[in-house]
């Protein structure tokens, strides 16, 4: 073999290897960059909650729930955001930013203040639908009421999405029903008897989404699964923080693009 062959083979794997270490450097990159916009995302939306919280403060009843409700969406995006490590994890914290950022909404709404600008949306927010009218449910020999207003009575509100696999429409509620689905243990067997009355009897009057019982696939028809452990609703993530209502919105749609809270 001549001198000249050697040059050309040895020419051929050079390309070869600069081939393949630009592909592993081009495909580390991207990662790179995915990982700091999501992070960069993420804090936007961490950044505007803790705003809002630190500087607004109830005047009623139900505006210091939900300020205080968004205080526990911020403390908790905050922890997130200290352990996330992937783009997953960072949209996460996203999500749970912007749960918050809907109960500073309907805070400000409590207050008669401008709302501010619309928040994203959720398929999982737009399912649940959101209450029309002020309906009432009794459960266990206890009256559960809902209203698209907030009032004395109707003072814990809730952003609307999915609660261990069951969707939640947005409104004010006389009590937070839905925390004990959260929580899980003997507390979620309280709170889907709650969920099976409520759609029962909320159902038509949710708007903007789905809530009706032909779309329940027979999760809210009699009331329960029959196979149901009364410890864990089974459409629960086990791993859901507890500390999170809905946690992150069922683990929904996260869509940050193009908000922005210069208005407020």
């Amino acid at each position: 073999m001549g001198n000249v062959e050697i040059l050309l083979i040895l020419l051929v794997v050079g390309g070869l290897l600069a081939l393949v270490l630009t592909r592993g450097r081009g495909r580390g990159t991207t990662a790179e960059h995915q990982l700091g916009d999501a992070e960069a995302e993420a804090r936007r939306w961490y950044d505007r909650l803790g705003g809002q919280v630190l500087n607004l403060t109830g005047s009623d009843d139900p505006s210091k729930q939900a300020l205080a409700d968004a205080g526990e969406r911020y403390n908790a995006a905050g922890s997130q955001l200290e352990q996330a490590k992937t783009a997953q994890q960072y949209r996460l914290a996203g999500d749970t930013a912007l749960e918050g950022l809907y109960y500073v909404r309907a805070a400000r709404t409590a207050m008669g203040m401008d709302p501010g600008p619309d928040l994203p949306g959720s398929a999982e927010r737009s399912r649940a639908g959101s209450l029309g009218e002020e309906q009432s449910v009794d459960v266990e020999g206890r009256s559960v009421t809902g209203s698209p207003q907030p009032s004395a009575q109707n003072n814990h509100y809730y952003p609307g999405g999915m609660v261990g696999g069951r969707p939640v429409p947005a409104g004010w509620y006389s009590e937070p029903w839905w925390k004990p689905m959260l929580l899980g243990g003997v507390g979620a067997f309280g709170g889907m008897m709650v969920a099976s009355a409520l759609f029962s009897g909320f159902g038509a009057a949710a708007i903007g989404g789905d809530v009706m019982a032909a779309d329940m696939g027979g999760g809210f028809d009699g009331g329960m699964d029959p196979g149901m452990d009364p410890g864990m609703d089974p459409g629960m993530d086990p791993g859901m923080d507890p500390g999170m209502d809905g946690g992150f919105d069922g683990g929904g749609m996260f869509d940050g693009g193009g908000f922005d809270f210069g208005d407020w």
